[in-house]
C-alpha cells in the first residue's frame, strides 16, 4: 500500500477545505431541519385530521338526530331493510359520503345500516354512553373496520331518550388524505433545503474568500504560529480595527506603552491619552520611521493600512540607540577637541623648546605656568560652583568642544549647586541636550556664546542656558518641544527632534517645567525648573564654603 493511502481515506471521510466542510455541514443541517420540520408537521396534521374526521361525523349524527321522522320511526315502525328509517338514513349517508349511518333503539338493535342484513341485529360496540345522553366522539373498529365515528342520542316527544345514531366516516379516508398531503410538503420541504442549499453554497463561498481555501487545521496552525510570533519578537506591534480601536496587542506592545489587556477595545486616545505616539497609531501623523517619545523611551513607530479598514503599526525601542548615538556625538566632539589640543600643544612644545634652546630659562619657565594655569583655573571655575561629579565633568568637556567650535561656553556667576541631585544623569540629560542645541545653534556666527546657570531654590533645581543664536520665533515655541521636529540635518546616527522633547517629559516626570524665551542678546533662553530635585539630607561638600570672587567659566 502506498504511503498516501490512509491520506486518501481521510480525505474521503471529510474534505480538508474550509469552504467544502462549511457547505457540507450546512447542507446537512438544512436538511436536517427539513425533515424535522416535515415531521414535526405531519405528526399535528395527523391528529388534526382524525379531529376534523370525527367533528364530521358527530356533526352528521346530530342532523340525523334531529329529523323527527327518524324518531318516530323507531317508536312505531319495526326495523326493516325498506322501512322508514332505513330509507331516511340511507338518504343522508349518501348526501354525506359518510361510510355509515346506523339508528338503534335503547336496546342497541339496529334500525338502519349499509348492509341490510345487519338490520334487526345489535350493534357490535357499546352503546350506553350515547343512550345514556351523551355525545361521544372516537376512532373504533366496527364491523366495517377502523372509521371515525360520532354518537348522539336520539330523543322522541316529550325529549324522551329513544335510541342512539352512530355515524362513521372511514379511517382510510383520513388516512389517505394524510399521505396525498406528503408529496406536498415534501415539495415544500425540498424547496426549503434547496433555498437553505443555495445560502450555504453562498456563506461558504464568502468563508472561502475570507479564509483563503485554507483547511481549518491550516487555519489552526497559522493562529498558533502568529501567537508565537506577535509574542516573541522584540518589536512592539498594535493591531486597530476599521473603527481605529485597539485589537491587539502583544507583550513588548504593552511594555514600550506601559497598558495593559485594559486598552483593548478602546481607541488610542482613550488608552494612551494625548501627543505623538497617540497620533502616529490614529493615523493623525503619518510617514516612515517616526519618532515618538513615551515616558522615558524614544520609539521608531510604522503604521500600515490593512484590507479591512484597519491598520497594524509596530514599534521599536530606539531609547538606547539614542542614548548611544549622543554619546558617539559627544565622542567625536572630544575627539575633535583633543585633536585640537594635541595640535596646540605641539606648537606650545615647539615655543617651549625654542625658549630653551634661546636660554631663556625665565620666559620658558612664565610660559609653562601661563599654559597649566589657564586649564586649572576652567577645571576649578566649573567644580566650585558645580559640585556634583557628573555635572561638573560633562561641562568642562562640553567647554573643550565648543572651544573648538569657536564658542565660548560660560558658567554664570550665580551658579551653585551642591552635590545631592536625586537623579544625576537625568539632569547630565537635560544639560547636555540643552548645551549641545545651544551649541548648534551658535555655530558659525560672529562672538558666539552659550551660558549656563544651574542655582538651587530649596530642594528646586533651576536651569538656564541662554545662547546668542538667530533665537526661537514666538510661534515655534511650543513646537520645539514636540517629538521629532527640528530644523538641523540630521546626524550620521539617526534623526533630531528627540533631545528637547526628552528635556520636557523628563521635566514634566519630576513635575517641572521646559520652556523657551528671548535672551537678552536676542538669542534663546531655555528654562527648566524641576521641584525637589534636591535630596533632604545635607552633606558636607554642600556646607563647604565657596570662594566669592570666582567668576565665569570661558571655554
Amino acid at each position: 500500500m502506498s504511503p498516501t493511502a490512509p491520506a486518501r481515506r481521510l480525505r474521503l471521510g471529510l474534505p480538508r477545505r474550509a469552504f467544502s466542510q462549511v457547505l457540507l455541514m450546512q447542507v446537512t443541517i438544512a436538511a436536517g431541519v427539513a425533515v424535522l420540520a416535515t415531521g414535526l408537521f405531519l405528526a399535528p396534521l395527523s391528529s388534526q385530521l382524525d379531529q376534523e374526521a370525527m367533528r364530521r361525523a358527530l356533526a352528521i349524527a346530530q342532523t340525523t338526530a334531529q329529523d323527527p321522522r327518524i324518531a318516530e320511526g323507531v317508536q312505531r315502525t319495526a326495523p326493516a331493510a325498506d322501512g322508514l328509517v332505513q330509507r331516511e338514513a340511507e338518504r343522508i349517508r349518501h348526501a354525506t359520503s359518510a361510510e355509515y349511518i346506523v339508528v338503534m333503539d335503547t336496546r342497541g338493535v339496529r334500525w338502519s345500516h349499509p348492509t341490510a342484513a345487519e338490520i334487526g341485529h345489535r350493534v357490535s360496540t357499546d352503546p350506553s354512553r350515547a343512550l345514556a345522553g351523551d355525545q361521544v366522539m372516537g376512532i373504533d373498529k366496527g364491523t366495517l373496520g377502523r372509521s371515525a365515528r360520532g354518537k348522539v342520542p336520539l330523543y322522541g316527544a316529550g325529549h324522551r331518550i329513544v335510541g342512539a345514531v352512530s355515524v362513521g366516516i372511514a379511517y382510510d379516508s383520513v388516512r389517505a388524505r394524510l399521505i396525498g398531503a406528503i408529496p406536498g410538503l415534501l415539495a415544500y420541504a425540498g424547496g426549503a433545503l434547496a433555498v437553505g442549499a443555495l445560502a450555504a453554497w453562498l456563506v461558504s463561498r464568502r468563508v472561502q474568500r475570507q479564509t483563503r481555501d485554507l483547511a481549518f487545521s491550516d487555519i489552526s496552525a497559522l493562529l498558533a504560529e502568529r501567537e508565537a510570533m506577535l509574542h516573541g519578537i522584540r518589536e512592539g506591534v498594535v493591531a486597530l480595527d476599521r473603527h481605529g480601536r485597539v485589537r491587539l496587542l502583544n507583550d513588548e506592545a504593552r511594555r514600550l506603552l506601559g497598558i495593559g489587556d485594559e486598552a483593548v477595545g478602546r481607541s488610542p486616545d482613550e488608552a494612551l491619552g494625548g501627543g505623538r505616539t497617540t497620533d502616529v497609531l490614529a493615523g493623525r501623523v503619518t510617514g516612515t520611521d517616526l519618532l515618538t517619545v513615551r515616558g522615558r523611551r524614544v520609539l521608531v513607530a510604522n503604521r500600515m493600512p490593512t484590507g479591512d479598514g484597519g491598520a497594524v503599526a509596530t514599534l521599536r525601542d530606539r531609547t538606547e540607540l539614542e542614548q548611544l548615538g549622543r554619546e558617539l556625538d559627544s565622542t567625536r566632539g572630544l575627539i575633535d577637541a583633543l585633536r585640537a589640543q594635541d595640535h596646540e600643544h605641539a606648537n606650545r612644545m615647539h615655543t617651549l623648546l625654542g625658549l630653551l634652546e634661546l636660554e631663556m630659562y625665565d620666559d620658558a619657565v612664565e610660559f609653562v605656568g601661563e599654559v597649566v594655569g589657564d586649564h586649572r583655573v576652567t577645571a576649578e571655575q566649573v567644580t566650585e560652583k558645580i559640585h556634583d561629579p557628573l555635572l561638573a565633568a560633562l561641562l568642562v568637556g562640553k567647554a573643550t568642544v565648543a572651544a573648538e567650535r569657536g564658542v565660548a561656553l560660560w558658567v554664570s556667576e550665580p551658579t551653585r549647586l551642591p552635590d545631592r541631585l536625586v537623579d544625576p544623569r537625568g539632569m547630565v540629560t537635560v544639560v547636555g541636550n540643552l548645551v549641545d542645541n545651544a551649541l548648534d545653534a551658535v555655530a558659525g556666527r560672529p562672538h558666539a556664546r552659550v551660558e549656563v546657570e544651574l542655582r538651587t531654590e530649596g530642594r528646586t533645581a533651576v536651569l538656564r542656558v541662554r545662547d546668542t543664536g538667530p533665537g526661537v520665533p514666538e510661534e515655534q515655541r511650543e513646537l520645539v518641544f514636540t517629538d521629532g521636529w527640528s530644523t538641523k540635518k540630521p546626524p550620521a546616527h539617526g534623526k533630531r527632534g528627540i533631545g528637547l522633547s526628552l528635556v520636557r517629559r523628563f521635566a514634566e516626570r519630576q513635575g517641572g517645567t521646559a520652556t523657551v524665551g528671548t535672551a537678552g542678546g536676542g538669542g534663546a533662553e531655555f528654562t527648566v525648573v524641576l521641584p525637589d530635585a534636591l535630596a533632604e539630607t545635607l552633606t558636607g561638600e554642600e556646607t563647604a564654603s565657596t570662594p566669592a570672587g570666582s567668576g565665569g567659566t570661558a571655554g
